[in-house]
């Protein structure tokens, strides 16, 4: 593929779009599972607290659950809710019959032990990933099932034919949910789209990497995943690389990601937008996972 030069302004990768392709087909599959067994597959997603943020990511996942043909059951707890009282909740979910995946709404109030919640779900129902034994088949190259919001990222690539392998990409960000789960997804030899989207050679930079920008601008595709607004400046972007904006912050009235997007918009050869961008993707990923663990659940 030709790169294009800095003053060519970016392809934007629709993400709304690639999200509602993959959800036809996943609604397709729905339906011959339903055929197949008589079950439809549920998501159960608890909410503690009234964060707002949280509020409008779970409603997006019951109307995005409803389109695909699944159904959900979304419970609200107070945010006084204990420790104890959500791993109840968990254990109900994780033995009840009608529940193929279990969701706990990020964050939870401070009070709770997040960790202790995230690994008392079962890990056949954990369609976030986030349990340690789906961790760890993820690190081993091969999992059950694959982080929501990374695998939303490679279906963006993979979807826009913009290929990894023999790649280098640099990630900003190593959090548990997005950094560390997508390096070790790229630098396995293969994928479940195949060794394309796989086999690159990742930087995985943080707050404590030295020259950070010298480092971002040798990438062939950058992510952005650390949770500052605006933070990825052109100057920072080497010319025609690829541009994923994981982030998602308000300032103001606007919603912005972590890339400065009309300034590196003219330098990157592509680019996601924010809003629009990957968030669709880990909502739809999520619908995938949930489908999976519903076959699993119905053997095979």
């Amino acid at each position: 593929m030709t790169q294009p030069s800095a003053t060519t302004a970016a392809r934007i990768l629709d993400g709304k779009a690639i999200a509602l392709e993959i959800q036809n087909e996943i609604r397709d599959e729905v339906a011959a599972l339903v055929e197949q067994t008589g079950k439809r597959p549920k998501l159960a997603a608890v909410l503690v607290g009234d964060y707002p943020a949280s509020q409008v990511y779970v409603r997006n996942k019951e109307m995005a659950c409803k389109r695909v043909g699944m159904t959900s059951e979304l419970i609200r707890l107070s945010a006084a809710t204990t420790t104890e009282e959500l791993e109840q909740l968990i254990e109900r979910l994780n033995t009840d019959e009608e529940t193929s995946g279990i969701l706990v709404q990020l964050p939870l109030p401070k009070h709770i032990d997040a960790q202790r919640i995230l690994d008392a779900i079962d890990w056949r129902k954990d369609v976030d990933a986030f349990h340690p034994y789906n961790v760890g088949l993820l690190s081993q190259g091969r999992p059950q099932f694959l982080p929501c919001t990374p695998y939303g990222v490679i279906q963006i690539l993979y979807r826009s034919q913009i290929k990894t392998a023999g790649k280098k990409v640099c990630i900003i960000g190593r959090s548990d949910i997005v950094g560390k789960p997508l390096a070790s997804m790229l630098v396995q030899r293969s994928s479940p789209i195949g060794p394309d989207w796989a086999n690159a050679t990742v930087t995985l930079a943080h707050s404590q990497t030295p020259n950070l920008a010298a480092v971002t601008s040798d990438a062939d595709i950058l992510i952005a995943a650390i949770g500052q607004p605006e933070f990825v400046k052109a100057e920072m972007v080497r010319p025609g690389a690829t541009v994923i904006d994981v982030g998602i912050n308000r300032l103001g009235e606007r919603l912005v990601g972590d890339v400065d997007f009309e300034s590196v918009k003219e330098v990157a050869g592509a680019i996601t937008p924010v809003p629009g961008g990957v968030g669709p993707l880990t909502v739809t990923m999520l619908l995938n996972n949930t489908l999976i663990a519903a076959r699993l659940k119905n053997g095979g």
